[in-house]
């Protein structure tokens, strides 16, 4: 983020960063209440949503002008003279866009008889910021923000008794006005921050085009809607503060139609209250843990779960704690009581054999540290939670899917997820569902709070009888690996959050590298065969990292954007987030792939084992936190000063790595060895069997006469997705090359990255017998397909760019709307 704003209070049409307009140092969102309804026939959700405030860090006595306040809006929509008051009454900023709001009250919570218990209270220790509010009410909402975490539950009954009080009647009505990013709400007479209303309930409703959710049709072709991880985040889906340090809890009721399934991110797992005669089921969740509202996630369609095919043997009983969700009652207007199954109990122990010995967590399992975050029930205080390898988890998928996600994806959650508590210490959240999106979605996946979406593009083509366990399953590769990256959100991106958007690598790139050390650990892969999948990973990346650099932007290519400027916003908090509306940088691959290489790197500064200890003490000490790139690496210079001593530091690794485009020298050096390993030889040598039968190798009949005595070698996913590339680089392939290729790999049955290889070579010789595949291709593996219209479009072949025109014209109204506004300027 970057603290300049525009002069004239709106995005410069030219620009493609996104704006930040709430002013959280002045004000501060601590609790949220949402009441919903979704309609999926109108493509609309109407409701209300709650705000409960406390002064921010700079509250003082001022009004909130200055640098980054609020610039007059561009419709009104009361009938008052905004700009007339502007500069006299305090005015609280939201991140808001494509919503209808019509009314915003002030809550009386005086009202609320449970409230007045409160005034009995010695107030709990609250933020200590400015001086102590004078009203009734303020007093009792300040006092409601403070409870301690032990008191939680009492917390949430009174948040949610609190978020149905009646308008206040007394003060005057508050005025409000929506600009193109923000919604600006004021009490006519309050001058300072202090006097400003501490509840306040704004009822609105979204728009079909709104960015944050996408309303689509599943793969059984049934209405469905999620939050799509849009660049504008949740501000399309209900008024809230954008930027990071807003963090808050939230709870949520939602109504939907009886037969769908409300996922949302919450700590219990909800069980559906029916509302006689309307139709309609209720579903209630919440969260104890502090978090930025853009991570808030919903899901609602006609999804269904997926059961496990689990012995008895693997069945044992759940480990019992008091972690916020996990074993709670509460007979108040919450549902606290978390549904349980028989697969959300298993627990995994097909880690503990001697070869992982060294990531036994007994060297972090001190229970008496004290936590540096903010209050709330903290399972790293929890000492039930540090043996608890497994979280409760389900599977969802709509009907068509769900025999793939419960033969493909359900049997490796355990694994995995023990995998990653080997690795990383404590589960930061309590339980997990994972739902298969539609073919729309994006991306391969996403992590929310107890939620992660993954695309159908991670499913094996046909294999209906695969995945009975994770051991040796190499087909269920990038299902697997996703699955690991996904869940190394939990600690680096989630628990561990970027204070600064621009820094994705903090979240990005330390998921793709432990995704690997991960999904081996759950495989049990020895020693060598983790170290040669490493080997082999790292060259499929430094490949595909080498090319992104030389076909984007140099500006786009900095993981560190604002540089010394990181981190920094206005006097308001207000900011900029860079390129994060550019199209094309959703589509990069750079804050993925330079991460990951800078903590290779780094790891190979320390030593593997001392590196993944040191990520478990950061952990240990950030969790529930926000972070700078700085903090990382400046603790891990700390932690091992030798490597300062030798020359590595702060300014030299924000020089190589963090500041500027390209990549360093050690990684155009280290990555020859990359291609000398046993799995890149084994490749090499298919590569010239292929080579052998060409038009550029021999003649007609002999050729083909050579070619059929060859003996094709087995070969991993990843060996043949570097094979495909390899091949790619030749100049000519025979058709009978091309179809003796998909023949012998059986290739329509391979992960969607093999695919994406073998589509790349149908186009690039023009193989019109497979152009089926990369029809089938960019219909059903969205997430993956734009570059593929770009390759159909530059060819200047007439047939394929017919191909081209008519798969975009059967997707695009469900596409992405960054991955429409991209393959339409290629196609159109």
């Amino acid at each position: 983020m970057t603290s300049e704003m525009d002069g004239d209070g709106d995005m410069d049409p030219g620009r493609d960063d996104l704006p930040l307009r709430a002013n959280t140092n002045h004000i501060l969102v601590r609790h949220y209440v949402l009441d919903l309804d979704i309609n999926l026939q109108t493509k609309v959700i109407t409701g209300t949503v709650v705000l409960f405030l406390e002064p921010g860090a700079l509250a003082g006595d001022g009004n909130g002008a200055g640098e980054g306040a609020p610039t007059p809006p561009q419709t009104s929509q009361t009938d008052d003279s905004w700009e007339d008051e502007r500069h006299r009454d305090f005015t609280l900023v939201l991140d808001c866009c494509d919503l209808t709001v019509s009314k915003v009250e002030e809550l009386d919570v005086t009202s609320v008889s449970d409230m007045q218990g409160l005034l009995k209270e010695v107030k709990g220790e609250g933020s200590g910021v400015g001086p102590q509010p004078d009203s009734q009410s303020a007093v009792l909402i300040q006092r409601l923000i403070s409870l301690p975490s032990t008191q939680w539950k009492k917390k949430h009954h009174l948040y949610f008794q609190c978020s149905h009080a009646p308008a206040s009647e007394g003060g005057g009505p508050l005025i409000f006005h929506i600009d193109r990013w923000s919604l600006q709400v004021r009490k006519r007479g309050v001058r300072t921050i202090q006097e400003f209303p501490r509840a306040l309930r704004v009822c609105y409703k979204t728009k079909p085009e709104g960015g944050s959710v996408r309303w689509t049709k599943d793969q059984d072709n049934r209405s469905c809607v999620y939050t799509a991880g849009s660049p504008i985040n949740n501000r399309a889906l209900f008024p809230c503060q954008e930027p990071p340090v807003a963090m808050s809890t939230w709870q949520a009721q939602v109504r939907a139609p009886r037969e769908c399934v409300v996922l949302l991110s919450g700590e219990n797992q909800a069980q559906p209250t029916h509302l006689h005669h309307t139709g309609l089921s209720s579903w209630d969740y919440y969260v104890t843990m502090p978090m930025p509202a853009s991570t808030f996630t919903l899901a609602v369609g006609y999804w269904r779960q997926a059961t496990a095919q689990l012995s008895t043997a693997q069945l044992t009983p759940p480990v019992q704690g008091t972690r916020a969700g996990a074993s709670h009652t509460h007979a108040g207007s919450l549902d606290l009581n978390p549904f349980t199954s028989p697969q959300s109990t298993v627990v995994y122990s097909g880690l503990k054999d001697e070869k992982h010995s060294e990531s036994d967590c007994s060297g972090l399992g001190d229970h008496n540290f004290t936590c540096c975050h903010a209050d709330y029930p903290c399972p790293f205080t929890d000492p039930s939670a540090w043996s608890q390898e497994v979280v409760p988890h389900r599977m969802f998928a709509p009907s068509s899917l769900l025999q793939k996600a419960q033969v493909q994806v359900l049997p490796l959650l355990p694994g995995c997820l023990a995998a990653a508590h080997a690795t990383l210490g404590v589960h930061p959240f309590p339980r997990l569902d994972v739902l298969i999106v539609p073919a729309s979605f994006s991306s391969l996946g996403m992590a929310s709070p107890h939620i992660i979406f993954l695309s159908q593009s991670v499913l094996c083509g046909d294999r209906e009888g695969d995945g009975e366990g994770v051991g040796g399953e190499r087909g269920l590769s990038l299902c697997g690996s996703r699955l690991c990256h996904e869940l190394s959100h939990s600690w680096f991106g989630l628990a561990i959050g970027a204070r600064d958007w621009t820094e994705e690598w903090i979240s990005e790139g330390f998921a793709t590298y432990l995704e690997d050390i991960i999904w081996a650990r759950a495989q049990q892969l020895s020693s060598k065969e983790t170290e040669e999948q490493s080997q082999l990973k790292a060259l499929l990346r430094w490949r595909r990292l080498s090319d992104e650099l030389q076909n984007s932007e140099e500006q786009l290519q900095i993981l560190r954007p604002n540089m010394e400027s990181t981190g920094q916003v206005s006097e308001s908090g207000s900011s900029l987030v860079k390129h994060a509306l550019n199209p094309e940088k959703t589509f990069m691959q750079v804050h993925y792939l330079k991460g990951y290489f800078l903590l290779r790197f780094l790891a190979s500064k320390v030593g593997l084992e001392y590196f993944l200890h040191f990520f478990r003490l950061f952990i240990k000490k950030y969790h529930g936190q926000l972070i700078l790139s700085q903090d990382f690496l400046q603790m891990l210079l700390e932690t091992f000063p030798d490597i300062e001593r030798q020359g590595l530091t702060l300014e030299a690794i924000y020089a190589d790595w963090l500041d500027r485009p390209g990549v360093p020298k050690w990684l155009c050096v280290g990555s020859v060895v990359w291609t000398q390993t046993r799995l890149v030889e084994d490749v090499k040598a298919e590569v010239a069997k292929w080579i052998g039968l060409s038009p550029s190798v021999g003649k007609g009949r002999k050729r083909k006469k050579a070619g059929l005595n060859l003996n094709f070698k087995e070969v991993m996913p990843e060996q043949l997705v570097l094979l495909l590339e390899i091949l790619l680089e030749e100049a000519e392939l025979s058709v009978t090359s091309l179809r003796t290729i998909k023949r012998t790999y059986d290739l329509p049955k391979q992960d969607a990255e093999v695919r994406h290889r073998w589509c790349e070579l149908v186009i690039k010789h023009k193989y019109a017998q497979a152009y089926g595949d990369v029809e089938h291709f960019l219909i059903h593996d969205q997430a993956m397909g734009v570059y593929l219209y770009g390759e159909l479009m530059i060819q200047e072949d007439s047939r394929q760019q017919a191909l081209a025109r008519r798969c975009l014209s059967l997707v695009q109204n469900e596409m992405d709307q960054s991955a429409r506004r991209v393959v339409e300027e290629m196609v159109l």
